[in-house]
């Protein structure tokens, strides 16, 4: 056949058309959605997933056979369907109509192919392999690994973005959060961020490692406001490396406001929150069915006796949910028995977990009367657990330090 001619399309506000409601039009539709495309399914059925993109109103949908005047106003046609003599009527219908036409069941048969892609910030690179999808997405692969490389197109001079670093594998920071971080100039990171990443920064980078910063809680704030804003108004790209995600009792917000008050743009790249990431991956699950319908996340870094806590421990007390206390290690005695004081049985199970998702990960158990003796031992950070759902049997999980 004659060589391709590559295109990229703007499909925001055209009509595409999808025939098919199954697996694969499961895999296609969200990119054409994220597209803007203005979407027409034509399916007797749609799978669950696609049943919920409708009822949220982002497609229209006719629940019947095609007919081809379902392409009347089309741009492009995607055939999702694996009965040739349906594709067949499709693709001769847009045929007709000048309409391009993309076909799961014959790549032959179609006058469109979709590629092997991959994105990285404004850059997208679509591979076309001849025809075989293996060789497309091994080349798709490697130039995204080149583009991981490559921080250009990613820096945003002038600009502060606030990354969560995840719950301490530097595996779980997420994949945008990865990216500005090798984007930047400079790297403003605490003590929970996950340091292994901060070896792979460019030699030029500068790191400033605030956890070693000789004030005290509230003056040290102000300083990272300020070194946040100095850096940024000198025209550099800062990253805010954060543990968990940022606005979970990471002071994020506060950063944000005092970006916003020396206008400064502000970047938030959510993350991977230790409150229910770290006891997922020590085996426990904060929410499971027939067990427990809601849980709260609180912080412990101040007793349940000081005037400044705004915690409602008596409430808690007397709540059923699962319970989850970040920074609490130094006042988990008081914790367990104000709880108990307000209603919880002593007898509640809990778990104290230390440096989740990493190897120096220690997972101790009693119940909530025993709890603060059990983790005596253990060192910050710690997140504990209280609540039924401590003693679902999840004994199969595996750390991801193992894979």
């Amino acid at each position: 056949m004659s060589s391709l001619y590559p295109l990229g399309l703007r499909l925001d506000g055209r009509r595409v058309v999808v025939v098919g409601g199954g697996a694969i039009a499961t895999r296609r539709i969200p990119a054409l959605l994220e597209a803007g495309a203005d979407l027409l399914v034509v399916a007797p059925e749609l799978t669950p997933a696609l049943q919920g993109l409708r009822d949220a109103g982002r497609f229209e949908w006719r629940g019947r056979a095609f007919e081809p005047s379902d392409l009347d106003g089309a741009w492009l046609v995607h055939v999702a369907v694996d009965d040739p003599v349906a594709a067949a009527q499709v693709s001769s219908a847009a045929e007709d109509l000048r309409v391009f036409c993309v076909r799961a069941d014959d790549r032959h048969a179609a006058t469109a192919w979709t590629p092997a892609v991959t994105r990285h910030g404004p850059v997208t690179v679509a591979v076309l392999g001849g025809g075989s999808p293996r060789l497309s997405m091994s080349v798709r692969d490697r130039i995204a690994a080149l583009l991981a490389s490559s921080t250009d197109t990613d820096r945003l001079p002038g600009t502060v973005a606030l990354v969560g670093g995840g719950p301490g594998d530097a595996e779980l920071i997420t994949v945008k959060g990865r990216r500005l971080l090798n984007a930047a100039d400079v790297v403003v990171a605490d003590r929970l961020a996950p340091g292994v990443l901060l070896d792979e920064l460019r030699p030029e980078v500068e790191v400033i490692d605030v956890a070693k910063l000789p004030y005290g809680a509230a003056a040290a704030q102000e300083h990272i406001n300020e070194l946040l804003v100095d850096r940024a108004l000198a025209g550099k790209f800062v990253v805010r490396l954060k543990g968990g995600d940022p606005f979970v009792f990471g002071r994020g917000g506060e950063e944000a406001l005092a970006c916003a008050a020396a206008g400064v743009p502000v970047v938030v790249v959510p993350g991977v929150s230790s409150a229910i990431s770290v006891p997922a991956v020590a085996g426990i699950p904060v929410t499971h069915r027939g067990v427990t319908h809601e849980f709260t996340v609180v912080s412990g870094h101040l007793a349940p006796s000081s005037a400044q806590s705004l915690v409602d421990w008596t409430e808690l007390g007397r709540s059923r949910g699962t319970i989850v206390v970040l920074m609490g290690l130094r006042h988990l005695a008081e914790i367990a028995s104000t709880l108990i004081a307000a209603g919880r049985d002593p007898a509640t199970p809990a778990a104290a977990i230390q440096e989740g998702t990493t190897s120096q990960q220690v997972v101790v158990r009693a119940p909530l009367a025993e709890i603060a003796t059990a983790a005596a031992d253990l060192r910050t950070p710690v997140i504990t657990v209280i609540g039924e759902v401590v003693s679902v049997p999840m004994s199969g999980t595996t750390p991801f330090g193992d894979i």
